[in-house]
């Protein structure tokens, strides 16, 4: 039997766990002090300049949110309060891609959305899909980097993208997403987002809840064909970030209704799975949509650079009456997000204009790379002081909770009775998908699992699809073969497909 190197600190110190943040309990807060989590996340942070390591190329638009419902009852949050109208910024962007990279590449899309809020910015970072690969942030670079580029020749590699994804099984369920036709959207403006991330809100009197967030084109969902998306690829690179830029130009100001799925706080403990798992959906029969009010985009950028390559999004930026989940990917994101943009656009990223709160900002920070906002010199920079310095307030602030008092572990957290890898992947391909959405997904992960040359990953992979449903499993494995025997005879080598390309 071969026995494998350790995985090591960059100071050559053996780390306990390559999969599983360190954590109160199993579904309790992630430690700072896990040191390989917190040095892996910034590491990977440093590894491009000056370009975003991941959602590098994107576009986007300043719009407002308004409040037409009433969710008062569930979170004290200025923004969602009835009749609340918001300045926003909203980036859409391609995962793997880099900059330049084509625009219809099957990939997931971002789907970030910043509020000017009286309180403070608050973000809401997330896709056009309501689920993700992983639900631990310490797998997050591993994850990345099995869908960018091989070290060696620069290319893209099927082997490692199924490697990963098949000795990941939790990512059954958004790779069905990637692969079906949600993989490839007309354009931003006739896609869905979703927060994605579970999150706590707690309204006036102190209660807490847990929600989910859903923003819903009403231009439509609207997606395009493989053959399509390859042509377009071609011919037009920044497809989406022509169509975006043309509509609003024009006056057509694309639009989405903004709705929350709200679960009591108890019931999140006791639920028939893990409501804090990034990688599943809350069924709308438990939890129905409630709609909040409705985010239009309807002003371009004038400096795109300015604007839209410096905005810097982050679910850290929380406003009273929203705060964080147990969701280990969460809490991994709330470090690395700000970590990534600190180094990428620099220390004072938040004095930039973009980024710049309307609401007042009083704090004991100072100096610093590029900074130009300072506070008055006779003003104290220290805390607590007797000169009149601004003073925490708790109850202003109003930081979520949730119980916890178990030891620090680094494992999965505990299983409950519907907590399972493949079970919404299987739905989402047998209930969701028509007849005709179910092919054109097995001609895609065909393709995709035919530019496999391993033979032990193409194995992993057919089984991976038989997990998600046993007919898909079959027919993937049939087609395989023939494909096997025709490019046999014409001695042609299957072409890599994944993430991105």
């Amino acid at each position: 039997m071969t026995t494998l190197p350790p995985t090591t600190t960059q100071t050559g110190t053996p780390v306990p766990s390559d999969e599983h943040s360190l954590t109160a309990g199993s579904e309790g807060v992630t430690a700072l002090h896990d040191r390989y989590l917190v040095e892996k996340l910034a590491q990977f942070n440093r590894e491009r300049i000056p370009e975003r390591i991941v959602h590098a190329k994107g576009g986007g638009a300043h719009g407002v949110f308004e409040v037409t419902g009433d969710v008062s009852a569930y979170t004290r949050a200025a923004l969602f309060q009835p009749g609340a109208r918001t300045d926003t910024l909203q980036r859409f962007s391609s995962v793997a891609g880099e900059q330049g990279s084509p625009d219809t590449w099957r990939d997931v899309r971002g789907f970030s959305v910043k509020f000017y809020t009286t309180e403070g910015n608050y973000d809401i970072v997330g896709n056009n899909t309501p689920v993700f690969f992983i639900r631990d942030g310490i797998k997050f670079p591993d994850f990345i980097h099995s869908q960018k580029r091989l070290p060696g020749s620069g290319l893209r590699d099927a082997d490692m993208q199924w490697d990963f994804w098949t000795l990941s099984p939790e990512s059954a369920h958004q790779v069905t997403y990637l692969m079906g036709d949600r993989g490839l959207p007309r354009s931003w403006r006739t896609m869905p987002g979703f927060g994605s991330h579970t999150y706590q809100w707690i309204n006036a009197a102190g209660e807490r809840f847990w929600v989910k967030y859903h923003f819903t084109s009403n231009q439509g969902n609207v997606e395009m064909e493989g053959a399509e998306a390859e042509l377009i690829a071609g011919a037009d690179a920044d497809y989406y970030r022509r169509d975006l830029y043309e509509a609003i130009d024009a006056g057509d100001f694309p639009s989405w209704d903004v709705h929350v799925q709200v679960m009591p706080y108890e019931e999140g403990k006791t639920y028939r799975f893990n409501p804090f798992d990034l990688t599943k959906v809350w069924p709308h029969s438990d939890f129905p949509l409630i709609k909040v009010g409705t985010h239009t985009l309807n002003r371009n950028p004038g400096n795109f650079f300015a604007e839209i390559e410096q905005a810097a999004f982050s679910p850290a930026n929380f406003v009273p009456g929203i705060a964080a989940s147990p969701d280990k990917m969460l809490m991994a994101r709330i470090f690395s997000y700000p970590d990534a943009q600190r180094y990428r656009v620099g220390t004072n990223y938040n004095q930039l204009p973009v980024n710049a709160p309307q609401a007042p900002v009083n704090n004991y920070s100072q100096d610093g790379a590029a900074r130009y906002h300072f506070n008055d010199a006779s003003a104290p920079n220290y805390a607590p002081n007797s000169l009149g310095g601004p003073v925490a307030d708790e109850a202003l602030a109003g930081d979520g909770t949730w119980e916890s008092d178990g030891a620090l572990v680094r494992s999965a957290a505990i299983l409950r009775a519907d907590d399972d890898d493949f079970g919404q992947a299987g739905t989402l391909y047998r209930d969701v998908f028509d007849d005709a959405a179910k092919a054109r997904f097995l001609e895609t992960i065909t393709g995709a699992v035919g530019g496999v040359t391993r033979p032990e990953v193409k194995e992993r992979a057919i089984a991976y699809w038989t997990s998600v449903d046993a007919t898909l499993g079959a027919s993937l494995r049939l087609n395989l073969a023939d494909g096997d025997a025709e490019a046999t005879s014409a001695n042609v080598a299957a072409e890599p497909v994944g993430v991105g390309e």
